[in-house]
C-alpha cells in the first residue's frame, strides 16, 4: 500500500499550531488531549504513513514548553475497566501512561481521579499513586453542569476542586479513554485561574474525525465505526457553516455540548469566546498532511471491515448489543463493501473447508490465513497437534526464510509429548498447542536446530500484516498476535461446542 500521509509536515504544522493557539489566551493553554497518546494504531492503519506514536513525538518536539495531567474516572477504576487493545485496566493503564512519558522526557504533572466519591479501588489506587511519589487529586462531581452553569462556575462546582499548580504555558490534559474527566479538569482549572488573574485558554485536540474531508469520506465512516459502542455520529458541524459559511465535520458529542461549553467558559472569563464552533475549538491538521487521497480510502475501507468482523465475534461473546454491530454492518453497506473484500477471508475459509474435508466435522475443521508484505498469502489448518494459528503463523515464516513445506521446524513426536504432558499430568481438555506453546518449542528448537533459528529471526517481518481466521480466536492467542503486530480479524464462530473458552 502506498505511503499516503506526510509525516514530517504533520509534526511541522501541527506544533506551530499549537503554538499559535498559546499565543493567544496570555500563553497559557490547557489542551484536551483526546484519542489514544501512544500507539495509535487506527490513524496509522486508515492513514498509511503515520507513526502511531505521532502524537507523542509531537509532544517531544514541545516539551520545554509543556506539562501533563493525567485524568482517569473513579468508576472506571472501581468496575475494572480493560483496556482491550492492551487487555490491562484503566487503572494499570495510567501507571503505564506514567512510565511511558518520563521515557520520552515528558513532564508528568500530577494524576485526577475524576467523579471522585470514595470509592474503595479508587481509595486504594490514589494512595498506591501517593506512595510512589506522584501528585494526586481527586475531582468529585460538578454541581450544576450541565443544567445551571451560575453553580456549575462557582465556588459550589468547579470552584470545589484543588487547583492543580502548574508553570509551562501548555498543560496537556490527557486520560486512558473516553470519559475520563479531562474537559472537567481543563474547565476547573480555567476557574481557578481566572480567579488569580491569569487569563488562560482551552482548546481540543482530536484525531477523528477529520474535519476538513468530507462528511461521508471513508476515514470518516472509519472513524464510526470504531466508536460505534458509544455511538459517536459525524454530522456537519451547524455552528461553522452558520459562522463562516464553510462545512466542516464534527461529530455528535462536540456539537451537542458546544452551546453549554462556550456559556460555560464566557462566565469564566467575563468576555466574548473566540470561539464560534465546536471545530473551532479544535487545533488538528492532519487533514492537511495527507498526500495520497485513494490509498487513505482505500486504507480506511479496509479498517471498516476489520471492525465490522471484530464487533460481530464482541457481539457473539456477549461484550457489545446488538446495535452495535448492526451500526458498523450499516456502514459496510453503505460503502458498498462485503466481508469478502478483506482479501485473506476466502483463503481462510478454503483452508477450513479442506481441513473439514480431513477431519470431518470435528474441532479441527478451521482454518486461517495471514497475507505478507509482498502479497503472498500463506495459509494454516487445524489438526490434532495445533490450531489453525499457530500452523498459520509456522508456514509463514517458513515462507519467509524460504524453507521447504516438507521440512518439520517442529518434531511431531515432540509436539505430541507436550499435548500429552497438557492432557495427562495437566488435566487440560484442549490440550492442542496454541500460539505461545508453538513460539516457545520453536525457540528451544533453535538452540539446535539452524533451520527453527532462520524461521524465528523472521517473525518481526509478519508486524502489520493482516490475517483471518475462521473461528473466534482465544484470549491467549489474541495476546501473542497483538504483540507479533498482526492485524487479525475473526469470523464470528466459537472454535468448538466447549462452553469454557479462554
Amino acid at each position: 500500500m502506498s505511503i499516503s500521509f506526510d509525516y514530517e509536515k504533520y509534526l511541522k504544522e501541527q506544533s506551530e499550531y499549537i503554538l499559535e493557539r498559546i499565543s493567544k489566551f496570555n500563553n497559557k493553554l490547557y489542551l484536551e488531549f483526546g484519542g489514544k497518546l501512544f500507539y495509535d494504531f487506527h490513524a496509522s492503519r486508515v492513514l498509511p504513513g503515520f507513526d502511531p506514536n505521532a502524537k507523542v513525538k509531537l509532544l517531544n518536539k514541545l516539551k520545554d514548553k509543556l506539562e501533563i495531567i493525567i485524568c482517569v474516572y473513579a468508576g472506571d477504576i472501581e468496575r475494572n475497566k480493560v483496556r482491550a487493545d492492551f487487555d490491562i485496566t484503566y487503572d494499570m493503564d495510567v501507571l503505564r501512561l506514567i512510565d511511558d512519558l518520563r521515557e520520552w522526557d515528558l513532564a508528568v504533572n500530577s494524576v485526577v481521579i475524576t467523579r471522585y466519591a470514595e470509592q474503595p479501588a479508587a481509595t486504594i489506587f490514589r494512595k498506591k499513586l501517593e506512595r510512589r511519589g506522584i501528585k494526586t487529586y481527586t475531582h468529585g462531581v460538578t454541581s450544576g453542569y450541565p443544567t445551571d452553569v451560575d453553580v456549575a462556575v462557582s465556588d459550589k462546582g468547579y470552584g470545589k476542586n484543588a487547583y492543580i499548580e502548574t508553570a509551562k504555558p501548555l498543560v496537556i490534559v490527557t486520560g486512558p479513554g473516553p470519559a475520563s474527566g479531562k474537559l472537567s479538569t481543563c474547565l476547573s482549572q480555567l476557574y481557578h485561574e481566572y480567579k488569580r488573574g491569569v487569563k488562560a485558554g482551552y482548546a481540543k485536540f482530536e484525531t477523528f474525525p477529520i474535519w476538513n474531508l468530507p462528511l461521508k469520506h471513508p476515514v470518516n465512516f472509519a472513524y464510526e465505526a470504531a466508536t460505534a459502542d458509544v455511538k459517536d455520529v459525524n454530522m456537519i458541524d451547524p455552528f461553522h457553516l452558520d459562522a463562516y459559511g464553510i462545512t466542516a465535520v464534527n461529530y455528535n458529542r462536540d456539537i451537542e455540548v458546544f452551546p453549554i461549553l462556550k456559556r460555560i467558559l464566557e462566565k469564566i472569563t467575563g468576555e466574548k469566546s473566540i470561539y464560534r464552533s465546536p471545530t473551532d475549538m479544535g487545533v488538528n491538521r492532519i487533514g492537511f498532511c495527507i498526500g495520497n487521497d485513494d490509498a487513505v480510502k482505500e486504507a480506511s475501507c479496509q479498517e471498516i471491515i476489520r471492525r465490522f468482523f471484530n464487533t460481530q465475534c464482541e457481539y457473539k461473546k456477549g461484550l457489545v448489543d446488538l446495535d452495535t454491530a448492526q451500526r458498523v454492518e450499516l456502514i459496510m453497506e453503505s460503502l458498498g463493501l462485503k466481508p469478502e473484500d478483506r482479501k485473506v477471508v476466502a483463503h481462510a475459509r478454503k483452508a477450513a473447508e479442506q481441513a473439514r474435508k480431513k477431519h470431518g466435522n470435528s474441532d479441527n475443521g478451521t482454518g486461517s490465513a495471514i497475507m505478507l508484505k509482498d502479497g503472498t498469502v500463506v495459509t494454516g489448518k487445524g489438526s490434532n497437534l495445533m490450531n489453525s494459528l499457530s500452523s498459520m503463523l509456522l508456514n509463514a515464516i517458513k515462507t519467509l526464510g524460504n524453507i521447504s513445506d516438507e521440512i518439520h521446524l517442529l518434531s511431531p513426536n515432540i509436539l505430541e509429548l507436550i499435548i500429552n504432558l497438557k492432557r495427562d499430568s495437566l488435566g487440560d481438555r484442549n490440550p492442542i498447542l496454541n500460539l505461545r506453546e508453538i513460539l516457545i518449542a520453536l525457540s528451544i528448537s533453535a538452540a539446535t536446530n539452524p533451520t527453527a533459528q532462520l524461521a524465528l529471526e523472521k517473525l518481526p517481518n509478519l508486524s502489520n500484516c493482516e490475517a483471518h481466521s475462521t473461528h473466534i480466536v482465544s484470549h491467549a492467542d489474541t495476546i501473542i498476535l497483538k504483540k507479533l503486530g498482526i492485524n487479525m480479524t475473526c469470523d464470528p464462530e466459537f472454535p468448538s461446542k466447549e462452553m469454557f473458552f479462554v
